[in-house]
């Protein structure tokens, strides 16, 4: 079975304030073009179809044009929400759309019910398994503690057992939206860390032939077997390295896997500079950037006048300009946002009590800082919920 496997579209989302809802439309081009021309016989969309729980009305049209397109191509599609949807919301008319051959996967309960697809070699099974947001769904999966793993698990425990009462030789798909330990992070995925954990380990989803996960927006095969397709279009610069694409597999009889990266379009490229601006603006090393979009760090140790006038002269796609002045050695200054750069909210939190006291608080006070943490985040995806 020929599957495309792609995720994280964030319908709706800009890029440092420009508008992608054109580049994110072209995406859907190309994705049912490839559907069509590399005769998929499955799409499987693993999470974040939206970028917020009530997107703008642009968003959604653009998301029933991606349905209707798909359906007439006569493609059967599994789609589970992410961390950025709202659940119920993506899921409304999942039973009615279902008969069109698009298939939405939103509800925890339903993590055991596969879309079972045939090809040649006989049944394979799609699992969806949404995000799964701990302290909302441990009382469903008769967990404990609230943590990604022990959710996880106990889900694919659900997969396992069905499975298990399927005819010898069914191959299984499972959908994830999830952070699993060895991806590689960037800065334009929300954080999900319960616990003072945010990871699971891949082998939370051993006993499947494929693991189409979502989440993280850099391309990334953990295992030949379980794999991030990453997000179309780049959603933070920290992604200026990304090589955007999704996943063509190829699902043979025996439950073997051959996976090849099919690029998606390039709206602009991604630039980051750095230096003083007077040898940024003359630079002819950075001609080659006079088209993308540009971060620009400004290493100057007195800040320039108009430096974003300048830059646009030449680099008229700037979005991002971003102080760094050097220093002499002996100078220990740092701006407060280079101090916060790359730090957790509980970090930041433990860093203000450490300031505030002398000393930083004990074991338990992190703990109820964590707790903390988790209810707020917790609250508001209720709260999205019922927006």
């Amino acid at each position: 079975m020929r599957i495309l496997h792609t995720s994280d579209w964030h319908l709706g989302r800009s890029f440092h304030r420009v508008n992608m809802l054109g580049a994110q439309s072209a995406f859907i081009d190309h994705l049912v073009a490839v559907v069509r021309e590399r005769r998929v016989q499955a799409v499987v969309v693993s999470g974040d179809v939206y970028d917020r729980a009530v997107p703008a009305l642009a968003a959604v049209e653009l998301f029933d044009d991606a349905l209707h397109r798909l359906a007439d191509l006569g493609v059967p599609t599994v789609m589970i929400s992410g961390n950025h949807d709202s659940a119920r919301r993506l899921g409304v008319g999942a039973g009615l759309i279902g008969r069109a051959g698009i298939h939405l996967r939103t509800a925890p309960t339903a993590c055991g019910t596969p879309v079972v697809l045939t090809d040649a070699h006989g049944e394979v099974a799609f699992y969806g398994l949404p995000y799964l947001e701990p302290a909302l769904v441990k009382d469903e999966f008769g967990v404990e503690k609230a943590g990604h793993e022990a959710v996880l698990a106990a889900a694919m425990d659900r997969v396992r057992a069905d499975l298990a009462g399927r005819p010898p030789g069914t191959r299984s798909v499972v959908l994830a939206h999830a952070f699993v330990t060895g991806g590689r992070p960037s800065d334009s995925e929300r954080d999900i860390t319960v616990g003072g954990v945010a990871s699971v380990p891949a082998g939370v989803f051993d006993g499947a032939d494929y693991v189409a996960l979502g989440h993280l927006h850099g391309s990334q095969t953990l295992t030949e077997r379980v794999r991030y397709s990453g997000s179309p279009l780049p959603y933070s610069f920290s992604e200026a390295a990304h090589r955007k694409s999704m996943w063509l597999l190829d699902l043979d009889g025996d439950g073997s896997v051959t996976a090849e990266r099919v690029d998606c379009p390039v709206p602009r490229p991604l630039a980051r500079i750095r230096g003083r601006l007077e040898e940024l603006i003359a630079d002819p090393a950075l001609t080659r950037h006079e088209e993308a979009w540009v971060e620009a760090t400004l290493t100057d140790p007195v800040r320039p006048a108009e430096p974003m006038a300048r830059l646009t002269e030449r680099f008229p796609h700037t979005l991002s300009l971003v102080f760094d002045p050097e220093r002499a050695p002996e100078a220990s200054g740092m701006s407060y946002a280079r101090r916060l750069a790359g730090r957790s909210d509980r970090q930041i939190a433990e860093d203000f009590v450490a300031h505030v006291r002398g000393t930083g608080p004990d074991d338990r006070e992190r703990a109820v800082l964590q707790d903390a943490f988790d209810a707020v985040r917790a609250d508001d995806a209720v709260r999205e919920v019922a927006r």
